[in-house]
Parts: C-alpha cells; sequence; structure tokens
C-alpha cells in the first residue's frame, strides 16, 4: 500500500512511517521544510512538499496513495492558546484529504485523543464524547465519521494523553520541566487521578493496523495502560531529579503547573479493550512508569 502521511517527521508521525515501511508499505510524507524531507529521505519515504495551510498539496497527497494517516497539528498554535484555530485548520485538512478519497473505500486514519470525553470513568470507543467536555475534538471526530457514508474507510486513533519513548516533548517532559524549575516534583491533591498511557512504538502499529483493516467509522483506543496514578509519575520524577515530591492543591495548581494544571488535576482513565479485539492489538513495549526508570527523560 502506498500511504500519504501528514506530520510523518513528528514524534508519533516518524514512527509510524518507520511501522509501514518496514511492514513493506511506501510512504509518501509531507514536509513543510527542509530539514523536515531531509528526514523521509532518510527514512526511505518519499517526499511532498507543503503544509495543511496548502490545500493542494493534500489533494495531491491523497489523490497518489492508497490511503491516508493523518498525524500533523497546529500544536504551536494550539499551546498558546488558540487551540480553536488549530482545531478548525485540522477539520479543514481533513475534509479535504476525505473529498479526495471519496468513492474509492481507501483508508483515512486520523490521530485522536481519549483526553476529556469522559472525565472521572473509564472512556470506551463507543463514548462519542461530549462537545461540552471535549470540545474541538469531538466535532473534527464527528466530520470524520460522517464521510464514510461518501466510501471513505475513516477510522480515528484516540491516543493516551501520555505517548511516551525516547525524544518526547509532551506532558510528561514538561511535568519534568516544570518539576526542574519549582524544585520539587508535584501533584494536585492526593495524586490518584490516573492517566493513560501508551509508547510511541506501540502508538504506532496500532496506526498501521488501522489503515490495513479497521472497519470504516471506527474509533480505536492508542491506550496501553489504562490509568497510571499521577502521583506514581510525581515520585518517579522527584527521584530522578533528586527533589522533594509534594503536593499542591487545587487552588494552587494553576500558579504551580501554568497551562498544564486542568490536565495534570484531570482523571481520564481509558480502556482499549474494544480496539484489542477488533484488530487483535497487543501492547509490547515499556509502560510509563519503567520508561521513566530509563533514565532519558532525565538527560
Amino acid at each position: 500500500m502506498r500511504v500519504f502521511v501528514t506530520g510523518a517527521t513528528g514524534f508519533i508521525g516518524s514512527a509510524v512511517v518507520q511501522e509501514l515501511i518496514g511492514a513493506g508499505h511506501q510512504v509518501i510524507g509531507l514536509a513543510r521544510s527542509d530539514a523536515s524531507a531531509s528526514a523521509l529521505t532518510a527514512a526511505r519515504a518519499d517526499v511532498l512538499r507543503g503544509s495543511l495551510d496548502d490545500l493542494d498539496s493534500l489533494r495531491a497527497g491523497a489523490a497518489a496513495s492508497d490511503g491516508v494517516a493523518h498525524l500533523a497539528f497546529k500544536h504551536e498554535e494550539a499551546f498558546s492558546g488558540n487551540f480553536a484555530a488549530a482545531a478548525e485548520d485540522d477539520r479543514r485538512a481533513i475534509k479535504t484529504l476525505g473529498a479526495a478519497l471519496a468513492g474509492s473505500d481507501k483508508p483515512l486514519v486520523i490521530a485522536s485523543g481519549v483526553a476529556n470525553l469522559a472525565p472521572g470513568r473509564v472512556v470506551t470507543e463507543v463514548d462519542p464524547g461530549d462537545v461540552g467536555t471535549a470540545g474541538p475534538r469531538v466535532t473534527t471526530e464527528e466530520a470524520l465519521i460522517a464521510m464514510a457514508e461518501r466510501g471513505v474507510r475513516v477510522s480515528a486513533v484516540r491516543f493516551a494523553p501520555t505517548v511516551h519513548g525516547a525524544g518526547d516533548g509532551g506532558f510528561i517532559a514538561t511535568l519534568i520541566a516544570v518539576a526542574r524549575h519549582k524544585g520539587v516534583s508535584a501533584y494536585i491533591g492526593d495524586g490518584a487521578n490516573r492517566w493513560p498511557a501508551v509508547h510511541r512504538l506501540d502508538a504506532a502499529r496500532l496506526f498501521r493496523q488501522a489503515l490495513e483493516g479497521a472497519p470504516g467509522g471506527t474509533r480505536l483506543h492508542a491506550v496501553a495502560e489504562e490509568g497510571v496514578p499521577l502521583r506514581d509519575v510525581a515520585e518517579v520524577i522527584g527521584r530522578h531529579l533528586g527533589v522533594p515530591v509534594v503536593s499542591v492543591s487545587q487552588e494552587a495548581a494553576s500558579e504551580h503547573f501554568g497551562f498544564l494544571a486542568s490536565v495534570v488535576g484531570a482523571d481520564i482513565p481509558a480502556s482499549s479493550a474494544i480496539t484489542r479485539e477488533l484488530l487483535g492489538w497487543q501492547p509490547t513495549y515499556l509502560g510509563l512508569i519503567e520508561d521513566l526508570e530509563q533514565g532519558h527523560y532525565f538527560d
């Protein structure tokens, strides 16, 4: 299969490219810079220059493929406080890709997430999520699933908020940076709230399996661990950095963690039982705590 991959040089996307090529597929990677193009060439992928704002490049990539893996997202814009705008650009890109594949029954697999879909209870693949709680992410998934009626084999891979592994610059790396800056490794309240987690290489394998055989209109969960207590994460970080592990109150969380406070305090466990049964996906790499204990996050 010839697969067009957006976000092909990102933390997860680069693993998906390697997973696809290792399984015998060809890859066309979207590159918006010379550095990205060079990285794709080194990975033995073909290069298509363009960006999420260049809809013509998205159409061309989809038209030249047997399927599309969409992992690109404007993270810088989202983390600067403009998540709604980044999500709208994402939906526009997805609609463009879907229109290019209409009537072909080719797969279009997008990256989504499980965070905040059903806070406080274990979310499953059949939970569509509440727009009032999860906002733009739910709207994006709904727009994707609707494309199944247009002859596109669509599926959404919902990633755990902690996709971990060497090179991770996400939530875990940010928690470590906060602990270094503050001189303490903190959790909120009793720290019993849970984050689901998955190793990037397990997540990449699921993305490949979704492209190869996920039924149209499905939601899949890239979740290896249903929920890791945040206190456990803070304790490992504190030990490796040699700083005290402390609790901060909900009222003091924003001052301590900044924009990350709402995530650090969230209880967002998730199951992947349906995904495992449907596709035979079985995570095999290190869990989050074991990965942290390897030490590479603290180099």
